[in-house]
């Protein structure tokens, strides 16, 4: 490895590492998984016949022998096309039954799913279907393979089940293939970071109102519930008070968004007329929040642990998590290390941020027919995150930038996403945005791009001053522009820095130095 490469303590990491074992490169594994998703959800379909497995929100509801049946009919009409094993499957599906049937179906085919981003713009999934090689491409409108109940279960931990491709800021997506054991390594994680009673699952109930094509609905909700007997309720397109009366209909246990979401939600005027006191369990992540958010939802949501996940694409969800204990006082942690995961920081600064680098069963083996994108990312069995991160010395990981967004302002570092966490609870804002602006004498100063409150008149005396008591002055934006419309975001939900950077007129500085 060409960087000095720095390892953190895991400080007092509070889950369960009972059943983890290291192989003879050092990698922590879960023992006692099943051999694959296929052999899984088998499982709990034989466990759990009549629970009620999948409910679309205005659609179908299937027990998991419903559920079991319908997707090995899926993969017995896949066969009957020519799909045979690793062949790959897409899902071009909006999130729903069918979603899901298509997905599982393309498990008990042997075949590789290809969930593709539907907020993917044409090109993108051209590309998609091109560099996949998809021989099947499940399209809405269209009916669902149907065929004599198939289910292939000769796939093993190594084999590659489905390639999610990567939502980047520039160039074409990357696939990352996710392997049996990523998934089952990433479901395992969790249930134990958030505290889950494997016995308790036919009586949870969780609602994905984010996407299934990204790795937080599929992995870390749907496959999670499917593992124990769980209720996984899907919201097929957010809107608020859809998301609130199925909370209540529902009788939701668990709840994974963004914090946007919840922020949202909370803010409606009437929140108060909907029953959420089912949810025991209220997690967030993708985005800074701010500790005023996280003790409004403690206050709605009083019966709920909470929690902070932090992963990528290519970890197959979960890397870190922040429990409940640590959920107010350190709202800008994304936590500790997961039970198999190994953290590391490459070439620390002084201030000991350096580039985060991931190692554990979770992490995807490479980039599906791109080997030198592989070769960049993944060195030495370590994932190089991409991600600016401080680790403490009780194990806490606190990311503070992508490394390509740090601002150098004259010689000093300035982490955009410890300015936008800080925004986060100023006055009168909504989202921000922190980018640099070019600078003749200092090379570069802080901008803030930021979306009002709905209904709030933006002031900039009261933000200044909340920035002042938060951070360092050289930290404080110099300039602001303030706009109603959302920030531009990818297909994934991460900002779009660069249009901010090269489309934004700044006007003059609000503030010296």
């Amino acid at each position: 490895m060409s960087s000095t490469m720095e390892s953190r303590p895991r400080g007092a990491a509070p889950f369960d590492t009972t059943g983890v074992s290291r192989d003879e490169r050092g990698v922590a594994h879960y023992t006692g998984l099943a051999p694959s998703l296929v052999a899984m959800v088998r499982s709990t379909a034989q466990r759990h016949p009549d629970v009620e497995a999948l409910v679309e929100v205005g659609g179908q509801r299937l027990s998991y022998r419903q559920l079991w049946d319908r997707a090995a009919r899926v993969a017995g009409g896949l066969h009957e096309a020519g799909v045979r094993r690793g062949d790959r499957v897409a899902n071009l599906l909006p999130a729903g039954v069918d979603w899901v049937l298509g997905f599982l179906g393309a498990q008990l085919a042997g075949a590789i799913a290809v969930p593709v981003n539907t907020r993917f713009v044409e090109p993108e999934i051209a590309y998609v279907l091109r560099d996949s090689g998809a021989s099947v491409v499940l399209r809405p409108g269209a009916p669902l393979p149907d065929g004599a109940p198939r289910a292939d279960e000769e796939a093993g931990p190594t084999d590659v089940a489905a390639i999610f491709y990567t939502s980047g800021t520039t160039g074409f997506p990357k696939g990352a293939m996710t392997t049996h054991e990523n998934f089952l390594s990433n479901i395992e994680t969790a249930l134990r970071v958030v505290g889950v009673d494997r016995s308790d699952g036919p009586d949870l109930r969780n609602l994905v109102s984010v996407p299934l094509f990204h790795v937080t609905g599929c992995n870390s909700q749907l496959l999670v519930q499917l593992a124990i007997g769980g209720t996984t309720v899907v919201l097929p397109a957010f809107d608020v008070a859809a998301f609130l009366r199925t909370v209540a209909d529902e009788r939701i246990t668990m709840l994974t968004s963004a914090p946007a979401i919840y922020a949202l939600a909370l803010a409606q005027p009437d929140v108060g007329e909907f029953d959420l006191s089912a949810v025991t369990r209220v997690a967030y992540g993708g985005a800074p929040i701010a500790p005023s958010l996280v003790r409004r939802i403690r206050d709605r949501f009083p019966r709920a642990e909470l929690g902070n996940g932090f992963g990528l694409t290519e970890t197959a969800s979960i890397a870190t998590f922040l429990p409940d204990a640590w959920a107010a006082g350190h709202a800008d942690s994304v936590g500790f290390a997961a039970p198999v995961v190994d953290l590391a920081l490459a070439d620390p600064d002084g201030a000991g941020v350096g580039e985060l680098l991931i190692r554990g069963p979770n992490v995807v083996p490479g980039y599906w027919h791109n080997p030198e994108g592989t070769a960049q990312t993944f060195v030495d069995g370590w994932l190089h995150s991409g991600d600016l991160a401080r680790i403490d010395d009780e194990g806490l990981t606190y990311i503070v930038d992508r490394a390509k967004d740090m601002i150098n302002r004259g010689g000093e570092n300035v982490y955009s996403v410890e300015v936008e966490n800080a925004l986060a609870g100023a006055p009168g804002v909504a989202d921000a945005a922190v980018v640099g602006v070019p600078d003749e004498m200092m090379g570069e100063k802080v901008g803030a791009v930021v979306v009002s409150l709905p209904g709030t008149a933006f002031e900039i005396g009261p933000v200044l001053e909340h920035l002042r008591a938060h951070l360092a002055d050289f930290k404080v934006p110099q300039f602001f522009a303030v706009r109603e419309e959302p920030l531009p975001r990818n297909p994934g939900g991460k900002i779009l820095k660069r249009p901010l950077r090269e489309g934004t007129d700044w006007g003059p500085p609000v503030h010296g130095r």
